[in-house]
């Protein structure tokens, strides 16, 4: 993957990974090849090609995880497994520092679906892209501007099981309480337009590398 120095920001066009840890373990179990749109102090932007070849996690015997009941779902053991990301793109937005991730969803065409709010870890970054955990709960938010908790169900699953201690439980829905007063504002990155946005067409589909998996040295939150 295409790299810059530590206290520089990624040019658009170049290629980086979005990685997630496994939940209560430090091995990486998603990883997304991306094109950077944008990198500066105020924002990260990167897109998500359709056709791009990611890590996911699956269950040991293949079975894919939202098809496990949520009792089980996470107490069974996981491997992860390569895969495509099919249908339209996603398009990605974090601002330095915060708690979430906003991601921009399409239907064919480029109709606009919605917005959705990921809750997780700040975004932490090196050489080679960007790393996070994600807390499970998350928020849904429609073009009307109307949104929804999403995942609470296996938000409280995960603190029954031990994967989410009560602390982080209440950090995660502060974060979510601050993100619904953003979008009760409409502010950044909301209201700056995104949705209109769409990728140019000279770029290439990432390739996941080999070595996705690797210990990075920690660049900067």
């Amino acid at each position: 993957m295409a790299a810059g120095p530590a206290a520089t920001y990624w040019t658009p066009g170049t290629h980086i990974l979005w990685r997630y840890r496994a939940n209560g373990g430090e091995r990486y179990h998603i990883a997304r090849p991306v094109t950077v749109v944008r990198d500066d102090a105020d924002l990260l932007a990167v897109w998500l090609a359709p056709g791009t070849e990611c890590v996911k996690p699956v269950l040991a015997d293949g079975t894919p995880v939202h098809l496990e009941p949520l009792e089980s779902r996470y107490t069974k053991p996981r491997t992860v497994q390569r895969d495509r990301w099919f249908g339209t793109g996603v398009l990605k937005l974090a601002q330095p520092g915060r708690p979430w991730s906003v991601w921009l969803f399409w239907e064919p065409g480029w109709r606009f679906k919605n917005w959705y709010v990921n809750l997780e870890e700040p975004l932490v970054r090196w050489a080679g892209g960007v790393d996070s955990e994600d807390h499970f709960l998350d928020i849904t938010v429609q073009p009307d501007r109307s949104w929804h908790w999403r995942d609470e169900d296996e938000f409280a699953q995960a603190q029954r099981d031990g994967l989410m201690d009560a602390a982080t439980a209440e950090q995660v829905r502060a974060a979510g309480r601050e993100a619904v007063e953003v979008i009760r504002a409409w502010g950044p990155p909301f209201g700056d337009g995104w949705p209109r946005w769409r990728p140019d067409p000279s770029w290439t589909v990432p390739s996941l590398p080999e070595d996705w998996d690797r210990t990075p040295a920690r660049v900067s939150s």
